[in-house]
């Protein structure tokens, strides 16, 4: 699930522990054999999509170096939280798979990548990280303060969809006088530009909140609707493409940029093969988990295209409005516009 709120640690320390860092790994040592990757969420392909990745990037990263690489899965955020494990990806030989409270204090540019109702579907999503400018912008910039090369992007459960127990929501119109359950601020601003209210509530108490009536509804992919059972308290599911949720795979550079061309080669293959194979099975695992909501109950409202364009001219000012409170340069949010096929502010 994509957090978008940033963490309390300074960019300062963050940069400081990536020069300390680069300074300790540029003697010329070669990567250990061993190399730890970490991840938020359980060892449980059926609950968590990012270790489904994590677990088959492991075995064809081992499989195609021989053995010289072996990856050591450390799940549940056991290396510590977003921003210890990124501390120890800047410092030290390693990889980690970071939310956006991870990436954000280094490249708070990455929110533009979150502009609510930004995608139609996977391909434009995977179309703008694979291909877009901005996307390689911020990789550059990743690279450049803080010493970490950006590998993938990593779907953790499809698109997230808007729920709700009092009517089925079809259009802005339909949110009027509702109570939602809000992640951070830029929901709550989202909300609020379709005539809701948002109220940020923590993930591990939106069932009891939705349960006695402390929120209407919520938004999630359906993957966390199923995880949390909140097909059991939630009566209708809009399928908008809110936004694509996603991770970070990331990796030390100065560790990486240290291996031979074949050794370079054969892991960035494993890394582009591990990720097509989990696109392909979250997309599948998607399309189940909606039809299996659909037999708990729940009634699926798909908006046709003219209904999903009122969402995103109603809904993405306040967002855009959101991201020029968090400093973000408008360079960044008119390439990210752009590289979706929509007109950039400048403009």
């Amino acid at each position: 699930m994509a957090v978008f709120r940033p963490t309390s640690f300074r960019l300062t320390s963050l940069i400081a522990a990536c020069l300390l860092g680069t300074a300790a790994l540029s003697g010329g040592a070669q990567a250990a054999t061993t190399v730890n990757l970490g991840y938020n969420g359980a060892p449980d392909p059926e609950k968590n999509a990012v270790h489904v990745f994590a677990t088959d990037l492991k075995k064809r990263v081992e499989e195609k170096t021989d053995g010289e690489i072996e990856i050591k899965l450390y799940p549940n955020s056991m290396l510590g939280e977003e921003q210890e494990r990124m501390e120890q990806v800047m410092s030290s030989p390693g990889l980690n798979i970071a939310s956006f409270a991870g990436m954000s204090p280094v490249v708070p540019e990455i929110y533009a990548s979150a502009i609510p109702f930004l995608f139609d579907d996977f391909d434009d999503a995977r179309q703008f990280f694979d291909e877009g400018e901005y996307w390689q912008a911020v990789e550059n910039d990743l690279r450049e303060r803080a010493g970490l090369e950006l590998l993938a992007v990593v779907e953790e459960g499809g698109f997230l969809a808007f729920t709700n127990d009092k009517r089925p929501i079809a259009s802005p119109d339909d949110f009027e006088g509702l109570r939602f359950r809000a992640m951070d601020p830029s929901q709550v601003a989202l909300y609020e530009a379709f005539g809701a209210s948002g109220t940020p509530i923590p993930w591990t108490e939106v069932y009891m909140a939705l349960k006695t009536g402390v929120a209407d509804g919520q938004m999630n992919p359906p993957m966390y609707i199923i995880l949390g059972s909140l097909y059991e308290v939630q009566d209708y599911l809009t399928l908008a493409n809110i936004q694509y949720s996603d991770q970070f795979l990331v990796g030390n550079a100065t560790m990486i940029d240290g291996w031979d061309k074949e050794m370079r080669s054969a892991f960035q293959e494993a890394v582009a093969e591990a990720n097509q194979m989990a696109r392909d099975h979250n997309e599948a695992r998607v399309d189940e988990r909606i039809a299996y909501l659909e037999e708990q109950g729940m009634e699926i409202i798909r908006p046709d295209e003219e209904q999903l364009a009122a969402f995103r001219e109603q809904g993405q000012p306040a967002y855009l409005d959101w991201l020029e409170q968090q400093d973000i340069a408008p360079r960044y949010i008119d390439m990210a516009l752009e590289d979706a096929g929509l007109e950039p502010q400048g403009e």
